[in-house]
């Protein structure tokens, strides 16, 4: 197999573009997008955009390197254990991955980096302690989903302390993600999954709110009613049967739908404009879905 395609299916191509999805939405909310602002800050955005990537291939390929020996037995499939490359080759890659994300991050400006920097250090505590904890785990991913939101929201930095707490919302969905992702290989239970079905909706609520005080709520309900069908759908079947082939489809979907959800953010905070931009990233990664795999 061409190394080049390892390397790329240990990063989860597909789960990349839902990271840059993450800034672009911070971004708009910072209000980069508008046409005043735009013309400054295109740089910051690709620079964070490409950061972003970086931080989030690099926690995932530590995900693989933390879980090689798990991997074994669970997912033998994976580059570690099928011996397509080694725990120290993938080690030093995530390695440079995390570096080079924090190093661009460093180019728009400090507080850019120090957000950088807090993703990279949760996530590879996630990957190292907090990953089996049925609550700290999904709290850790969590934490670092909102982290890289407000990574594109530091793309103006005076707009972080008037944002901050929206934070809190990718927070509580990638919660919830993560909480019904512990049973994608042996089952899970229907609690877990009642409870991400109710976490779901605190999320969206949270978001019309917003739409709501900025005079956006049509256009937000626009996007937000297909990212229910494409979150929910699933979820539902994955509660009347909560077996690994069900959950694993749920997860799937809650991943890529944050584009969806970004898209919201941008056209409740920005312009249709950059929502439509965020959302044409959502066709990219169902494609790149068909070819890697996203859990």
């Amino acid at each position: 197999m061409n190394r080049l395609f390892v390397y790329l299916r240990m990063v989860r191509p597909a789960n990349v573009v839902t990271s840059i999805a993450d800034v672009l939405a911070g971004a708009a909310i910072s209000g980069a997008f508008l046409p005043n602002l735009f013309k400054d800050n295109w740089p910051g955005i690709l620079l964070l955009s490409i950061s972003t990537a970086c931080l989030y291939g690099g926690g995932i390929v530590f995900n693989d390197v933390f879980d090689a020996d798990l991997d074994r037995v669970e997912r033998p499939e994976r580059a570690i254990p099928s011996g397509l490359i080694t725990k120290g080759q993938a080690a030093t890659f995530g390695g440079i991955l995390l570096a080079a994300g924090v190093i661009l991050a460093g180019f728009n400006n400090l507080s850019s980096a120090i957000l950088a920097v807090a993703i990279a250090f949760f996530a590879l505590l996630y990957n190292k302690i907090s990953k089996h904890n049925p609550f700290f785990g999904p709290l850790n991913m969590g934490f670092c989903r909102g982290l890289n939101l407000l990574l594109g929201v530091s793309i103006i930095t005076a707009s972080l302390s008037t944002w901050y707490a929206l934070a809190v919302v990718p927070v509580v969905y990638i919660f919830s993600i993560t909480m019904i992702s512990h049973g994608e290989v042996n089952g899970g239970n229907k609690r877990n999954l009642w409870i991400a079905a109710v976490l779901y909706a605190i999320v969206t609520g949270s978001i019309l709110s917003f739409s709501y005080i900025n005079n956006k709520l049509l256009l937000s309900a626009i996007i937000l009613i297909p990212f229910l069908w494409m979150i929910y759908k699933p979820l539902f079947k994955a509660i009347q049967n909560p077996v690994g082939k069900n959950i694993g489809p749920a997860v799937k979907a809650g991943v890529i739908s944050l584009i969806l959800m970004d898209a919201a953010w941008a056209i409740t905070f920005s312009n249709i404009y950059a929502a439509i931009g965020i959302a044409c990233l959502l066709p990219l990664s169902l494609w790149l879905a068909k070819f890697f795999a996203v859990t």
